[in-house]
Formats: structure tokens, C-alpha cells, sequence
């Protein structure tokens, strides 16, 4: 099955565009998880594969952090390789790497990552050159989701610079992904954030086919409604990302499990209106 099948047959089985983020960073752990006397990597485990397990009802996708899993150490990928494990067979899995290098060191990357089974999709950084991404295009069951306008605030120091062109960086990336995916069997997306919905017109027009993967609501506080009114006409398919705000929703309490389930079920919920045009 190619990505794009399988991304639409996600969202249309779950009913939903919500893509929880796995971000387990061992200070926000739940005191019934820290509070057992086991290695923090087994922690970390124990902590995700609940949070899968209460949440997969109401998500089409999963975003592993490496950068979380890489701070265990040693046991990191080892345990990146039990939770991926662990994610049903039928959701998106989008490796949260954003890579980005030449030559061997992206092939190897790219080896690193599509060797993995479970992993359906990575992100990937394009500053050092849109020939960075050539090494992760040859695979038509992968996705790729680039670096377009993030949603933090350094956006503005590189990626909303307007050129001589008159075009933002952002823009000029989306019309060469546009361009790349005309030759590419693997599924070319862009991450946008939601953050910047008043700005994303232009990008996303550029490429509106393009899957997007985006993160900034929750904790980051982007505006659904916004959102909604800004992908009114785009028709690639989107997976709206929130971390913090589902995995992290009850950490204070005895019975943890039922608040994070609530909490994605409820965003889930509130992302309807954006679902609806896509199931």
C-alpha cells in the first residue's frame, strides 16, 4: 500500500486527523510511572505504550520524538524499537527526526530509518539543499513531511524572510516540493505550523496536494478555527499534531490513563470540522 492509501485509510477508520506526539521527557512523567523502581528508559516505555494504548481509538497517527529517546542513551533506540512495536498496524507512524545532510550522510539516514518497518513517514529538514532529500524518495509505501513554516517563533529568522522575488523561503520550499514530487515515489509533505494559520495561505496554496503534518495546537496554542478556515481548500491530507497537552494530561493524578484519553478524544473532537472534509 503507498503512504497516501494508507494515510487516508488511517484518518477514514478513526474518524479523526489528530496525530498524538510522543514526546516522553522523563521530568513530565506521571508520579505512578516515576515512582516505580525501574530504569528511566523502562519508564519511558511503560509511560507510551499506555498512552497508545488509551489513545489509539481517537488518533490517526503517532509522532515519536527522537530527540526524547535519544537522551536515554545507550537504550534509547532500544526502546524507541519497543514502542514502535507496540503501535497498531493501521495508524501513521511519523518519525520525528528532521534530518537533513548530503551525499552517504543522508543515504545513511535514510537507511537508518526506512529499514524500520513501523516507520511510515520522517521528517526532514531542507535548509542544506532540496538534494538532501533524494536518498528518502525512492520508497512509494514512505512519506517524507519537510521543513515548510514552523511553528515556533524563530520561523521568522529564515523561513518567513521575504526574498528579492518577493516570495517568502517558505513558499519557495513548498513550489520546489511541488516540483520534487513530480519525479518522487515517495509521498512528498510539508509541516506547517498552526501557529502561523493567517500565513500558511501561500505556502500551502504553493503545493495543494501536499500532506500536512501540523503541530502548535495544545500547549502551543494555535487557533482550530483558524486552522479550519486556512485548509478550506487544500487537498492534501492533514494530521494536526499535539504532544504535551494529550500525554501530559494527567499527570498529577492517581488514574492518569482516563485524563489522557480525554484529552485526546476531546481534541479529536474539536478538530471535527477540519476531519469532516477529509472521511
Amino acid at each position: 500500500m503507498n503512504f497516501k492509501s494508507k494515510l487516508g485509510k488511517a484518518i477514514g477508520q478513526a474518524k479523526s486527523t489528530l496525530c498524538v506526539g510522543l514526546d516522553p521527557n522523563l521530568d513530565l512523567l506521571p508520579n505512578a510511572i516515576t515512582d516505580k523502581e525501574i530504569p528511566p528508559a523502562q519508564q519511558v516505555e511503560q509511560f507510551l505504550k499506555t498512552v497508545i494504548d488509551v489513545t489509539t481509538e481517537h488518533c490517526a497517527a503517532y509522532k515519536p520524538n527522537l530527540g526524547f529517546f535519544e537522551a536515554l542513551g545507550s537504550e534509547g533506540w532500544t526502546t524507541f524499537g519497543k514502542v514502535l512495536s507496540h503501535i497498531p498496524n493501521d495508524k501513521i507512524v511519523i518519525a520525528d527526526a528532521k534530518r537533513g545532510d548530503i551525499s552517504s550522510t543522508a543515504e545513511h539516514y535514510a537507511k537508518a530509518f526506512w529499514n524500520r518497518k513501523k516507520i511510515d513517514a520522517l521528517t526532514l529538514n531542507p535548509l542544506m539543499g532540496f538534494e538532501t532529500l533524494d536518498p528518502f524518495l525512492k520508497e512509494s509505501s514512505k512519506g517524507i513531511y519537510v521543513l515548510a513554516l514552523t511553528s515556533n517563533p524563530g520561523a521568522k529568522d529564515i523561513l518567513l524572510r521575504k526574498l528579492s522575488s518577493g516570495q517568502t523561503v517558505s513558499e519557495v520550499i513548498a513550489n520546489q516540493l511541488k516540483e520534487k514530487q513530480r519525479k518522487s515515489d515517495t509521498s512528498i509533505g510539508m509541516v506547517v505550523g498552526a501557529t502561523k494559520a493567517e500565513q500558511l495561505t501561500p505556502v500551502i496554496s504553493s503545493f495543494p496536494e501536499a500532506p500536512l503534518l501540523i503541530p502548535g495546537v495544545g500547549k502551543q496554542g494555535g487557533s482550530i478555527n483558524a486552522l479550519a478556515n486556512t485548509l478550506e481548500n487544500h487537498n492534501g491530507l492533514p494530521l494536526i499534531n499535539s504532544s504535551r497537552s494529550i500525554i501530559y494530561a494527567g499527570n498529577d493524578t492517581a488514574n492518569w490513563q482516563q485524563d489522557v484519553a480525554a484529552s485526546a478524544e476531546n481534541l479529536k473532537n474539536k478538530l471535527a470540522p477540519i476531519t469532516q472534509r477529509y472521511v
